[in-house]
């Protein structure tokens, strides 16, 4: 089911007009959140929303976007085409009118689009105020038609340069150098974007391809959200393989909603609005959530599941191992922010309560032996939970978590500012030892963590505050845990986890990021953590006392190269482990495996100290795709991880075991 304009009109009287276009290049942060990469590519996101909404309303069925050699960006879509007739208003063209009037579209009266993302109807003409060049082709009424733009302004007229039996916009781009901090586009944001475009609009192409980079890839999800899901289930244990979904319109609203469980102990829940992410949810997420728990609960006492005497399943039990897909379309949507981060339509949340009250009801009724896994599985989390509120209060009375009293192993730093502090998680005592001797203690603190941390993506709170390592790296950082977590209460800005560069090591790192992504998501998307990287050689000069520290074997190689390019014997470095380097005068070469073979001075010379060191930021810009990660590298499936391995295991080089 799909909401369409009642009639094929797309004239130059269904765009509205609002305000001129001059704010924009002065303050483009107020239009596209940044000038960073972030924004650069919000450019081709309005784009690709405005290509949206003519699928939307049932009028385009492929969206191309092309990345050029010559750094361009081209999106071009097979709906209507703009209106290319003088605008009642404006007296220009109304294609001049959308890329030169900001607040011009089809997006604001009651004759245009009757489901848009609401105010990225400002998106064609930002884009043009954004970029260095811009040329727009309209293929409508039997011709083609462009126009050429410099910095918003035209630079010629709308022409018509030849015939077509083809309709759609095309709109190639430059972006501005002088205002951008990078101009690169990332191929796989764009991908990204594009698949999910294609899970949210049943029946439409979305494809890209890199003309510079030779890659190409296409979209098409027949399933809709229903694909969706099952994409995001990938390599989990499903309770069932059927997935719940319904499409209803309510009131000129469309409620599209898939779910299905797994074993999972984490949801992973999306909500949309008109095809727009809403990260921080809104109305659309409240309806969802107080439906599902009370239909979950009703069924549980009606089958007598739920004892009489038993409190109710609460909403955090009902949705453990759920993935769920709730995607609202609705004519006027209500955005708090310009990011559109969340949907505040009040009426809204009573139309997805309505519609998943009533056939989610539905469908546990009619399949029964799904029903009773969904309900046990809640039981469960129920209890656990019960069992982890009793292991954190036990904590928590005992004071163990209290601020005030910290880890006895913990070498802290003087320093109490959190800005100007930071804390090491070191693998091993004997590594810990070395950083404790080494270390700035005005701002550096050490943890060091014995022995493999537990893997959380398979233990609930309970097993986890059982567990010593966790207790003190909780306790250590100050800010507690699921209820209690308060990110404002973080003792130290930088969190750096510093282990071996081997295969325990990465092991260890991997387990401490699984940590902080289930847990406190919040660490890493405030910029706090960190991996340090340590050396894995230390070359030493024939006759000098210097040494030079190298961090991979790519610039291993590279020093070599250079030394036996300049034929400096008498300063070269040397190694015993290449024939083709004796001749050259080399003799030996240190390789590291462990950060306890440095002493305190080398690991701060070469790990820790911040004018020298290497530090990699660990960010999540994908949320979605760190999850499929993560499970695959620490869930239950044997046969994922198996897969990745054998997918991976010829690109790695010299494996320590």
């Amino acid at each position: 089911m799909s909401l369409k304009k009642e009639n094929n009109e797309y004239t130059a009287n269904q765009i509205t007009v609002l305000e001129g276009l001059e704010p924009v290049r002065k303050r483009p942060g107020m239009y596209i959140g940044g000038t960073g990469l972030e924004g650069l590519h919000h450019l081709v996101w309005e784009l690709i929303d405005n290509s949206i909404d003519e699928a939307l309303a049932g009028y385009a069925k492929h969206i191309e976007v092309k990345l050029l050699e010559d750094g361009g960006v081209s999106v071009k879509d097979d709906g209507r085409g703009i209106p290319t007739e003088i605008h009642p208003k404006t007296k220009i063209s109304t294609v001049e009118t959308v890329l030169t009037v900001l607040h011009a579209g089809g997006k604001f009266g009651d004759s245009g689009y009757k489901v848009s993302g609401g105010l990225h109807g400002v998106g064609s003409s930002v884009v043009n105020a954004l970029s260095n060049k811009l040329e727009i082709k309209v293929y409508r009424d039997g011709n083609i038609y462009q126009q050429f733009y410099e910095k918003g302004a035209p630079k010629s007229d709308l022409k018509i340069i030849g015939k077509t039996d083809q309709t759609g916009t095309e709109i190639t781009f430059y972006p501005d150098d002088t205002i951008f901090q990078s101009i690169q586009f990332n191929y796989e944001s764009i991908l990204d974007r594009l698949r999910h475009a294609a899970y949210l609009t049943k029946g439409i192409k979305t494809s890209i391809e890199d003309y510079k980079n030779k890659k190409s890839y296409s979209f098409y999800f027949d399933g809709g959200i229903k694909s969706y899901v099952k994409h995001l289930n990938l390599g989990k244990e499903v309770v069932d393989e059927d997935i719940f979904y319904v499409d209803k319109v309510v009131s000129e609203s469309q409620i599209e909603i898939a779910i299905q469980y797994t074993d999972s102990y984490n949801e992973t829940l999306k909500v949309f609005a008109n095809n727009v992410l809403n990260p921080d949810g809104g109305t659309h997420l409240t309806g969802f959530r107080a439906s599902l728990t009370r239909v979950i609960n009703d069924y549980a006492r009606k089958q007598g599941l739920l004892k009489e005497k038993e409190e109710n399943l609460s909403g955090e039990d009902t949705r453990e191992g759920l993935t769920a897909i709730i995607l609202v379309k609705l004519p006027d949507p209500q955005f708090e922010g310009q990011t559109k981060n969340k949907l505040g339509n009040p009426e809204v949340r009573g139309y997805v309560e309505q519609v998943m009250g009533e056939y989610f009801n539905y469908y546990l009724e009619e399949h029964p032996s799904v029903a009773k896994k969904i309900v046990g599985k809640a039981l469960l989390a129920a209890r656990a939970r019960k069992a982890a509120r009793a292991a954190r209060d036990n904590i928590l009375r005992k004071g163990i978590l209290d601020g005030a009293s910290m880890p006895g192993k913990l070498a802290d730093c003087s320093n109490k500012d959190p800005k100007d502090s930071e804390i090491f998680l070191v693998e091993g005592d004997s590594a810990g030892g070395s950083a404790k001797t080494g270390r700035d203690s005005k701002s550096q603190a050490i943890l060091p963590l014995r022995g493999k941390v537990l893997n959380v993506e398979r233990a609930r709170l309970d097993k986890m505050l059982a567990n010593n390592e966790i207790v003190s790296l909780i306790k250590a950082l100050g800010v507690g845990i699921q209820e209690s977590f308060d990110i404002k209460a973080l003792r130290y800005h930088k969190i750096i986890i510093m282990t071996d560069a081997d295969v325990d090591g990465s092991h260890i790192a991997t387990l401490l990021m699984t940590f902080f992504f289930r847990y406190m998501p919040e660490v890493i998307q405030n910029g706090h953590l960190y991996i340090a990287k340590p050396p894995l050689f230390e070359l030493v000069r024939q006759g000098k006392k210097e040494s030079i520290f190298v961090y991979n074997e790519e610039d291993l190689e590279k020093i070599i190269n250079e030394f036996i390019k300049s034929r400096k014997q008498n300063e070269l470095i040397t190694t015993v482990n290449e024939e083709r380097y004796k001749s050259a005068g080399f003799i030996e070469q240190k390789r590291y495996k462990g950060l306890g073979e440095m002493d305190g001075e080398q690991l701060y010379d070469t790990t820790m100290n911040p004018s020298k060191r290497v530090l990699i930021k660990v960010n999540i810009e994908d949320a979605e795709k760190a999850d499929a990660v993560f499970n695959k590298l620490m869930g239950v499936e044997v046969e994922l991880r198996k897969s990745f391995i054998q997918t991976h295991a010829r690109f790695v080089k010299d494996l320590d075991i």
